[in-house]
């Protein structure tokens, strides 16, 4: 008995993930709970178990889109005996049967008869998807197949597009592809996008014919299929169809690593076209010195983004076109906040078990600053400006896949230890890939640091749909007047970048002015003054 591992719900918003990895390779055992594949949607990457022991069947291979709910693979019980579909199929027709009971009037190439069509000639009409609670309306933005094409099921045959995420729209069954709208069209959830009728591809499940019986259909015998031959041999998977689409790569030029010789996403990513046949040399001109080749080969490397980049890449062009975003700077003098830290940083550890770093006294500084300036941590929704009595403050962390963004909850009631432990265990599950959904969603306020990668000035982009960021840079000595003296100083570069459409210039200055003078006086964090 088989059970059947399903993509599972991850979001409201979410409707399709990425096989990124196999943790398991097809036909390992694995135990109940087992790690067998890694997932990655446009937020964040997860890891599907067995829900029982047994024998791994993979029913997808690595880069594939796949909705939820869709199969990605099957186990089968331990020592229960699978059934062979193909040594079932196998068996050949003897030669005592007579011309008249073949099926068909001709042998395709391949050695291979049609199996019956179990669709008959109905048609299967495929709906836009449900792709979240505020979603009404997509955009089919391509076709990935044209009208009258034969697609497989589960194939990937259009590509639709939300105001927050891009999917693509898969094949129920197989059969010839009738296309309804065009693209471009703005579809209701729901509406019709196209139809399939019957089944215009040959069935995997094909019986193989003899050269016997071929000899007496065909005008001339068909050599059958080697042993092992099966219908995913030479297939890409529609990552890698895509993939190849793009490098004008034959697939037929490809050789495939997958299962079954499937033509996998890695396959694609190497694959080369076959080098054209030398042109004749051409005859040297008199007087001319041609010049010299360019040493070593030069190449280019395709690589698809991942769901979490493109989401990322989207967002920020969006916050780009859709703000009024301006940036004001501000510099700061951090020998007070050094001197804490060198005095103290012992003892702190000492007692809560976390170092004690610059972002605690930056968070800090902030929640205070929002209490006196709030628009600052203001949003806009629809029409109207919604306003937090409280202070979530986002933490921009680069990821091995990407910039994430994690949220330490009510930082305006946390002291300096209980932020430096939040930033720990956040930081920690960033590089781990293990931040959920809800850590990584709301916010009233941003902090980003720029300066641990070396960077002097910049002017960070808003984090949507917050108002306003605060960008941290490096620390540099420089010389500064002080009471009339000249005298060297570790200063850094603030930058608030900011909504003006909600955030006048006072209101962003006099906030930046106030967290400055927070860092260079701490025991105004401690006396709230």
């Amino acid at each position: 008995m088989s059970l059947e591992i399903k993509v599972p719900p991850v979001g409201e918003s979410i409707t399709e993930v990425t096989l990124s990895a196999w943790k398991k390779k097809d036909g390992d055992h694995v135990e109940m709970d087992e790690v067998i594949a890694e997932l990655e949607s446009d937020k964040a990457t997860f890891e599907l178990t067995a829900e029982k022991a047994g024998t791994l069947k993979t029913a997808a291979a690595e880069g594939d889109v796949l909705a939820i709910g869709a199969t990605v693979a099957t186990i089968e019980e331990s020592g229960a005996p699978a059934a062979n579909a193909e040594s079932a199929a196998a068996a050949p027709v003897t030669a005592k049967e007579e011309p008249a009971q073949v099926p068909s009037p001709e042998v395709p190439a391949n050695g291979y008869a049609p199996a019956p069509d179990q669709s008959g000639s109905s048609s299967l009409e495929i709906k836009v998807p449900p792709v979240g609670e505020s979603i009404t309306e997509v955009t089919l933005s391509r076709w990935m197949k044209k009208d009258g094409d034969t697609v497989e099921m589960d194939e990937a045959i259009a590509e639709l597009e939300s105001d927050k995420a891009t999917f693509e729209l898969t094949a129920e069954k197989a059969g010839v592809l009738k296309t309804i709208a065009q693209e471009g069209d703005t579809l209701a959830i729901g509406a019709v996008v196209c139809t399939i009728e019957g089944s215009g591809a040959v069935a995997p499940a094909a019986t193989p014919v003899t050269p016997a019986i071929a000899d007496k259909v065909n005008e001339s015998p068909q050599v059958a299929p080697s042993k092992g031959t099966t219908y995913a041999s030479g297939t890409p998977s529609p990552a890698a169809a895509k993939i190849l689409a793009e490098k004008g790569v034959d697939a037929s030029a490809v050789s495939g690593t997958g299962v079954d010789g499937r033509i996998t996403k890695g396959d694609a990513i190497t694959a080369q076209n076959k080098p054209a046949a030398p042109a004749p040399a051409a005859k040297p001109i008199a007087a001319a010195t041609a010049p010299a080749a360019p040493q070593g080969a030069r190449s280019d490397r395709r690589e698809k983004m991942s769901s979490l980049r493109k989401t990322v890449a989207k967002r920020l062009v969006a916050v780009k076109n859709e703000t009024a975003m301006l940036t004001t700077f501000n510099e700061v003098d951090m020998s007070p906040i050094m001197e804490v830290r060198s005095k103290y940083k012992d003892k702190f550890k000492e007692k809560h078990g976390v170092g004690l770093g610059f972002m605690s006294f930056f968070t800090k500084a902030v929640t205070e600053a929002l209490k006196e300036w709030p628009a600052v941590g203001a949003r806009i929704e629809g029409e109207e400006v919604v306003y937090s009595n409280f202070a979530d403050i986002s933490i921009a962390v680069s990821a091995p896949k990407g910039l994430v963004v994690p949220v330490i909850r009510n930082a305006e009631s946390m002291s300096l230890a209980e932020i430096e432990k939040a930033i720990v265990v956040l930081a920690g599950k960033a590089r781990e890939n293990k931040l959920t959904i809800d850590e990584m969603t709301g916010g009233t306020f941003t902090i980003t640091n720029g300066g641990v990668f070396g960077s002097m000035m910049s002017t960070p982009i808003i984090n949507s749909p917050q108002s306003a960021i605060l960008g941290m840079h490096n620390i540099i000595e420089r010389p500064v007047a002080v009471n009339g003296q000249v005298v060297i100083r570790p200063m850094m570069y603030l930058a608030l970048s900011y909504d003006h459409r909600i955030i006048d210039g006072r209101e962003s200055v006099s906030f930046l002015v106030r967290v400055k003078q927070l860092l260079e006086d701490p025991t105004r964090l401690l006396l709230g003054v």
